[in-house]
């Protein structure tokens, strides 16, 4: 069983157009609902790919009872939280070069009696060696340190925990030692406070982080894949998509393959192209669908330890 903390859940509505025009009306070629947030996508997809996992959110409001029914539909598990606000509603536009503009709320205000009972429900019945993974941005009212608590709580009772989000929230955690962390090169270079512009330089970070006592790093790259830094070794991993359609809810999947496969008892590398091969997937299907068996059979996933250190990343 692998857990997915989302303290911030959404209501995705992907619309997909021509072209972006500030200031224009547009018609729209086509749209979708899916329930969104990071820790969401990542249960929907495991559960897929045929993963057993556990969906863990917050729920309120009209956008919430719209949410509780995408979910359901799912097939996804998932444990709700109910609170008075209401879930929030994310906007997604989409041209048909694969550029994405998203357009997310900040979210429904939760009280500290909703924080303890989101952290009640997602470690309550953990067992020593599963994996939990908190995931996404925090919602106003929630504290800075929802993240660090879950670590050191879930790491008490013997659970591994990987964290995926940004700014004092991720900040907090990564210094309360979680398994594995998951930051795309943005947000590792907003913890670390420089510019990490090549390879080398997220593999060297990587490392400080492996060194302070962090098992598994994993950078998602964008179009360049995906790094993952362990105490043994350090792996690039890519896939070329030549048909990109929604970026929206690729590094959840990534994350979710990753997850999956060190579960499994995979290698670190053999996880990280997993990850990256759902990651691929995903961004050839429209909003935050999440890609099921038969959208990998065709991706291929280069990996390579030997690191071109110098190789300029990709906006």
């Amino acid at each position: 069983m692998i857990v997915a903390l989302t303290p911030n859940p959404s209501v995705d509505r992907a619309v997909t157009v021509e072209t972006l025009e500030r200031g224009q009306v547009l018609r729209a070629d086509s749209s979708r609902v899916d329930p969104g947030g990071k820790g969401v996508n990542v249960g929907r997809a495991l559960t897929a790919m045929g993963g057993d996992a556990l969906i863990v959110v917050p729920s309120g409001g009209p956008e919430g009872a719209l949410f509780e029914v995408l979910l359901a539909r799912t097939g996804a598990a998932s444990r709700i939280v109910p609170i008075t606000g209401s879930t929030r509603m994310n906007v997604s536009v989409l041209e048909p070069d694969g550029t994405t503009t998203k357009l997310n709320e900040a979210g429904p205000a939760l009280e500290p009696a909703d924080v303890d009972a989101l952290l009640e429900a997602a470690l309550g019945d953990l067992e020593s060696g599963a994996w939990i993974a908190g995931c996404g941005s925090l919602p106003p009212g929630a504290p800075d340190s929802l993240y660090a608590v879950l670590v050191r709580e879930a790491r008490a009772r013997g659970a591994r925990v990987a964290i995926d989000s940004s700014g004092a929230a991720f900040a907090a955690a990564v210094a309360a030692v979680p398994t594995l962390i998951k930051p795309n090169r943005e947000e590792l270079a907003e913890l670390v406070g420089r510019p990490l512009d090549t390879l080398g330089a997220v593999v060297d970070t990587g490392r400080e982080l492996v060194a302070s006592g962090i098992e598994f790093v994993a950078v998602s790259l964008g179009r360049d894949g995906a790094v993952l830094i362990t105490a043994d070794e350090a792996v690039h991993a890519r896939a070329i998509i030549s048909d990109p359609v929604s970026t929206v809810g690729a590094g959840d999947c990534m994350l979710a393959g990753l997850l999956l496969g060190l579960d499994r008892g995979k290698a670190a590398a053999d996880a990280l192209s997993t990850g990256v091969r759902w990651g691929a997937a995903a961004v050839r299907l429209p909003g935050t669908e999440v890609p099921g068996p038969v959208d990998l059979l065709d991706i291929e996933v280069e990996r390579s330890r030997t690191l071109q250190r110098e190789l300029p990343l990709n906006d």
